[in-house]
């Protein structure tokens, strides 16, 4: 079985805004290093593709066996992806957020 993963607006503009948090903190460094933004986003991308195939083997996120939430590694902490088994077959994505953040934006 296949799923078709979509993105809200929110998650769209998440992405947005932790790109732009990775090239801001890196462009105040003194070594700063720009790659990792890219870096960054390819590693969301990539386990973002877990979901096409099983979102079920992520951890619940709520008391609906339907919303998820997606642990993806990167660096010494990572990212974690909130997302909605909304049929047989598609997932949407409703938020994504970096480890250290208190609570989805």
């Amino acid at each position: 079985m296949s799923f078709q993963v979509q993105f809200t607006r929110a998650a769209k503009e998440n992405l947005e805004r932790l790109f732009d948090f990775i090239i801001e903190r890196e462009l105040a460094s003194a070594t700063g290093d720009l790659d990792i933004a890219d870096r960054a986003l390819e590693a969301i991308r990539t386990g973002i593709q877990l979901l096409q195939t099983s979102p079920f083997t992520c951890r619940k996120a709520s008391n609906s066996p339907f919303l998820r939430e997606l642990v993806i590694p990167f660096g010494s902490s990572g990212y974690v992806v909130l997302f909605e088994i909304a049929s047989v077959n598609e997932v949407i994505i409703a938020a994504i957020r970096h480890q250290r953040e208190d609570d989805y934006y």
